[in-house]
């Protein structure tokens, strides 16, 4: 566990830096809980120059009985003891051309026998454009690269099952990576491989930022923005086990839900003109499609 947690911090520190770098004005909130036998350093930032609101969280929690939400893929774990280390993190941008982006990296110990990785990455964009998508995607492909051919795809798969709201039958955005219950190749073969993805996420995102960031938007940008990102709520309340585990583990709510919106809106019943810019994104991109070959 120790080797993890130290990746855990040293990333939150290192992504941190970065995003401070790239926003240019503001920094991120030094807190930190000791919540019965763990640590929790939450990391938010609001009202940067150019991103609206980012969290970057580190938690470490030892328990007594596993929660529902940790258990529901392998029962017979249930209300058993545990000790967990996790980073998760969002961006949510003020401007409409650069995407929300969202990635965490978990670890779960039981005991000698039963332990696993989990997390991933995915991208949500209101305006998306074709480059961006696949500069994402391509830095996914490269973060699997070294551990076997097939397993980009076999993830990329797996996170268009996971971030797609069930109750709209419409993914969340354009996906990623993600993996749970992992320990391919044993301990320290999937340890380097979360380390691969980790390490991808920031040279996944800041171009996109970088290229978007100063895209002259007006208000019906700014408002579609806030309806999709109502999306994002929605998946996040409704359908994300990482939030029920916060909430049934009785992690700090304010941890629990920095990675939420600071802005949303819901319109009943709308939908985009067709042919507008809008409707690009429900056409050509809230759809399972092979990134990488047909982008290319």
């Amino acid at each position: 566990m120790n080797h993890v947690k130290r990746y855990f911090e040293q990333l939150q520190a290192a992504i941190c830096s970065a995003l401070v770098a790239a926003d240019g004005r503001a920094v991120f909130s030094t807190e930190e809980f000791l919540p019965g036998r763990g640590i929790s350093r939450p990391r938010v930032m609001e009202q940067g120059e150019r991103l609206e609101k980012a969290a970057v969280n580190f938690s470490h929690s030892v328990g007594d009985a596993l929660p529902e939400a940790a258990s529901v893929r392998n029962p017979h774990l249930a209300g058993r003891p545990f000790e967990a280390a996790a980073i998760s993190m969002i961006v949510h941008p003020w401007n409409p051309y650069v995407p929300t982006f969202h990635a965490n990296l978990r670890f779960f110990v039981v005991d000698h026998d039963n332990w696993h990785f989990g997390g991933g990455f995915d991208l949500t964009p209101y305006y998306p454009f074709a480059e961006d998508v696949l500069h994402w995607h391509s830095q996914a492909a490269a973060a699997c690269a070294p551990f076997g051919d097939g397993l980009y795809a076999r993830l990329k798969q797996w996170c268009d099952q996971y971030f797609y709201l069930t109750h709209r039958q419409e993914p969340r955005g354009v996906g990623g990576l993600f993996f749970d219950d992992w320990t391919e190749g044993g301990f320290d073969q999937a340890f380097e491989f979360v380390q691969s993805v980790g390490d991808h996420i920031m040279p996944a995102y800041l171009p996109i930022l970088e290229r978007r960031a100063e895209t002259a938007f007006g208000q019906e940008q700014e408002q579609f923005m806030l309806y999709r990102r109502g999306r994002y709520a929605e998946f996040n309340l409704a359908i994300d086990r990482g939030t029920q585990y916060g909430l049934q583990s009785g992690r700090r709510i304010e941890s629990v839900l920095a990675s939420m919106p600071p802005r949303a809106s819901w319109k009943y019943n709308w939908h985009p003109e067709p042919g507008s810019p809008e409707a690009v994104l429900y056409t050509d991109y809230l759809r399972r499609r092979d990134w990488l070959s047909e982008l290319k």
